[in-house]
């Protein structure tokens, strides 16, 4: 599978092995390679920038490729046939390793702006099988191009006007609560499957937000706030095990369940300030 999205990705270009751990065979070759990327340069100190028209065009962006590759040979007969058939699914997966590799360039290189990349944001998805050599320079013996990804549901919620509380926050008739933006981290971690830090998370965003929902919220959102409160025990513990390594199986049902009423509480806190 192969991807392009419009920035650089992180890690640097090359060819890198993945495995799951340490004497494991390799399950992956990941193929890096940045395409397009527009020389910047450094104004001397003291020296103004160059006069631009009023109307400039637009800067040429970096483009990244990404290139995940079966460590597992395959007979051709095989890889028609998974050619003929790939779709979203096995893009989620090949995905899964590049994802993998930018949050290992984000620790390794300890920059907080570094983005993991999803489906939708992908410019190109490419599906396709050839040689090793071939597919690592970007080549096939043969490929297609699979469908864009559908753009992510929003959850919709009854009196829930993004576009009015964007203006009241920019506007300053309004201010972020630090658990809205803890929730949010929270359900990206628990929907991408890293489940030691969305318990993390949502342990943070649960104690936040019952401080914060009582001091900013109604008398309406009582019963909201000691319905959080009354979960915090077990998501601090389910935060425990994910330090100790030891979250239960039913951990991501158990940490859904108590996302979704804080998100619940959010929202039910926008609408009753209509």
């Amino acid at each position: 599978m192969q991807f392009e999205f419009p920035w650089a990705l992180g890690p640097p270009d090359g060819r890198y092995l993945v495995r799951a751990a340490t004497g494991e065979p390799p399950s992956h070759v990941l193929v890096l390679a940045t395409l397009g990327a527009s020389e910047r340069r450094r104004l001397p100190r003291g020296r103004a920038g160059r006069t631009v028209p009023p109307e400039p065009a637009p800067a040429p962006v970096t483009t990244a490729r990404a290139t995940v590759i079966e460590a597992e040979p395959t007979t051709g007969a095989d890889a028609a046939r998974w050619l003929a058939a790939a779709g979203p699914e096995d893009a989620e997966r090949a995905l899964a390793v590049v994802a993998r590799a930018v949050r290992a360039h984000r620790i390794a290189s300890a920059d907080p702006s570094v983005r993991e990349p999803a489906l939708v944001q992908a410019l190109v998805v490419r599906a396709g099988h050839g040689a090793g050599e071939q597919v690592a320079d970007g080549r096939w013996s043969a490929a297609r191009e699979l469908e864009p990804a559908p753009p992510p549901r929003r959850r919709r919620v009854a009196g829930l006007r993004p576009q009015e509380r964007l203006a009241e926050l920019l506007g300053g008739h309004d201010r972020p609560l630090a658990c809205e933006e803890l929730t949010l981290r929270a359900r990206h971690d628990l929907d991408d499957g890293q489940l030691p830090e969305a318990a993390l998370q949502l342990h943070a965003a649960l104690d936040a937000a019952v401080m914060e929902l009582t001091i900013s919220s109604s008398g309406d959102m009582a019963g909201r706030v000691d319905d959080l409160r009354g979960r915090q025990a077990e998501v601090a513990a389910l935060a425990g095990n994910a330090l100790a390594g030891t979250l239960p199986a039913d951990a991501a049902e158990r940490l859904g369940e108590s996302l979704a009423r804080l998100e619940s509480a959010l929202r039910a806190r926008i609408v009753s300030m209509d």
